[in-house]
């Protein structure tokens, strides 16, 4: 048995059972030893964003790490934005890099690059892995740190010699899960002192507090104190709907955010950091938590700390009931008519949201609407650009299909971020995979076209009103689409943009919709 025999062989037996691949030279006796563990499914993606950004979408809905295979430092280059997402996440990632065999770096071949400087930023774990014998356990070594929790992207790089070389001794343990870490009584106490001071008070969640139980218990801890409960902006995984608390985001905007906080004197962060904002504006303050409030973390972000039980454990010592919580009513909007607006797309979004459906969020200025059409629809999760880096909607949605067959996940889609990574489509025909793809085609980058006046820059003319103009030539992402492999229909009314989604969502395997919206 070879270094990639064993390498993969160790992955299947830790779990991991997926790989988003890209591979190359220096890869190519992994690519063969994939027909001798079949087991290990391996997915091809024509770009490596689209690899890494699957393997984030992967990671958030089964809680375990897929694979990546990238080729050297520039394939890792190519993938980084997305890793950097996947680290805001906190997704178990088990991110191999091939490498040149460590006797050819020393003749500095064109592609050799210093692949530990471009790792370390993205990876909460980093390797390279001397020996074929050591390959086992260092591999073992990079599931358990990717898993933590908190999940992390662990990078193992492989040297060609590494992966071609017999491969000694025998089988390496699986490394067992790890368990979130209990909060102290004592942080739980400080929290319910501050919440039965009779200030105003708020409560903030994000990573692991987003879900079914976490929201069920920040509820019930709201519904007591009278506190006011929000989120992360973007959060990795956000379960919503019908039955489901209801919870308010907090805003893009530095602004939005001062106004949900203003008056507060307490803080309480629950697997979130303090609110900052995106970007430094002039005459607007970075740190958004408002002066004279307290912040108090009962769960540390990123810690491994269970934060939906220390919710829990808030809520019984606060005394609130255990049928506290308040939920969301059931509730959806009529199918739309007229012209095709955010607006009026996103009431159709919320007209037909599937059962269980998944939704794979990076429609940016278009999707302000979309939150609160979709609040009252069946059970969902929404999952949200988590680092900022654009990009990562449709791999997110590939990886997410790949980890639950059984959903339907819908992509929406800025058209500017849509050409990032529009190769996600391929594999997405490739692999049958039941995404509907909802491209929001305004024509321009229309978040800049905002910050512009934001930051202060002066009046825009026509030179820069041209850098943020992707309408001339006009996109076809149909005519994309289709090339790609996957159905696609272009509609530029709300009556066609509802058919046409209806008639996605109930389809076989992958179909895009390029909705054209009113302009002007």
């Amino acid at each position: 048995m070879n270094g990639a025999q064993r390498l993969i062989r160790t992955l299947v037996d830790c779990e991991v059972k997926v790989c988003f691949s890209n591979p190359g030279t220096s890869e190519m006796h992994f690519v063969a030893a994939l027909d001798e563990v079949p087991e290990m499914r391996a997915v091809l993606g024509l770009f490596e964003g689209v690899v890494t950004g699957a393997a984030d979408g992967y990671g958030r809905m089964t809680g375990r790490p897929a694979a990546t295979l990238l080729h050297l430092g520039p394939g890792l280059g190519n993938g980084i934005a997305n890793l950097h997402n996947a680290r805001r996440a906190r997704t178990a990632v088990v991110n191999v890099v091939g490498d040149h065999a460590t006797y050819h770096l020393e003749n500095d071949p064109p592609l050799a690059a210093d692949i530990e400087s471009l790792a370390r930023p993205v990876s909460g774990w980093y390797r390279s892995s001397a020996s074929a014998d050591a390959l086992a356990a260092d591999t073992v070594d990079a599931v358990a740190a990717a898993c933590g929790p908190p999940g992390v992207v662990a990078t193992l790089v492989v040297p060609a010699d590494v992966s071609w070389s017999e491969a000694g001794g025998g089988a390496v343990a699986a490394p067992g899960r790890g368990s979130l870490r209990a909060v102290a009584d004592e942080v739980v106490s400080g929290a319910a002192k501050a919440l039965r001071s009779g200030e105003p008070a708020v409560v903030l969640l994000g990573g692991g507090a987003t879900r079914r139980r976490g929201l069920m218990a920040a509820s019930r801890v709201v519904n007591t104190t009278g506190a006011k409960l929000l989120c992360e902006t973007f959060p990795a995984r956000l379960e919503r709907g019908a039955g489901l608390p209801g919870i308010e985001r907090l805003g893009y905007l530095a602004e939005f955010t001062v106004a949900q906080l203003a008056g507060a004197k307490h803080l309480i962060l629950v697997d979130a950091a303090a609110p900052v904002s995106f970007f430094a504006y002039p005459g607007i303050p970075g740190y958004l938590v408002p002066d004279g409030c307290e912040v108090h973390v009962l769960a540390e972000a990123g810690a491994g700390e269970d934060a939906a039980g220390a919710l829990e454990a808030l809520a019984d010592l606060l005394g609130a009931p255990t049928d506290g919580a308040r939920v969301q009513a059931a509730e959806r909007p009529e199918r739309p008519s007229g012209a095709l607006t955010a607006a009026s797309a996103s009431a159709a979004i919320g007209a037909l949201l599937p059962e269980g459906a998944i939704v794979s969020d990076e429609a940016n200025t278009s999707s302000i609407f979309i939150p609160g059409a979709t609040a009252g629809g069946p059970v969902h999760d929404w999952l949200c650009l988590t680092g900022g880096a654009i990009g990562q909607g449709m791999p997110v949605a590939t990886g997410a299909a790949v980890a639950c067959p059984e959903r339907r996940v819908l992509s929406l889609e800025a058209d500017g971020s849509a050409m990032y990574t529009l190769q996600s489509l391929w594999t997405q025909a490739r692999e049958g995979l039941d995404v509907t793809t909802v491209i929001f085609n305004n024509g321009s980058y229309a978040i800049l076209e905002m910050e512009l006046s934001r930051v202060g820059a002066g009046a825009p003319g026509p030179l820069a009103h041209a850098m943020l103009d992707i309408g001339r030539p006009e996109i076809d992402f149909a005519a994309l689409a289709r090339g790609l492999g996957v159905p696609a229909t272009r509609v530029a009314t709300a009556e066609e943009f509802t058919v046409a989604l209806e008639g996605a969502l109930a389809a076989d395997g992958p179909v895009l919709i390029d909705a054209v919206l009113a302009r002007g």
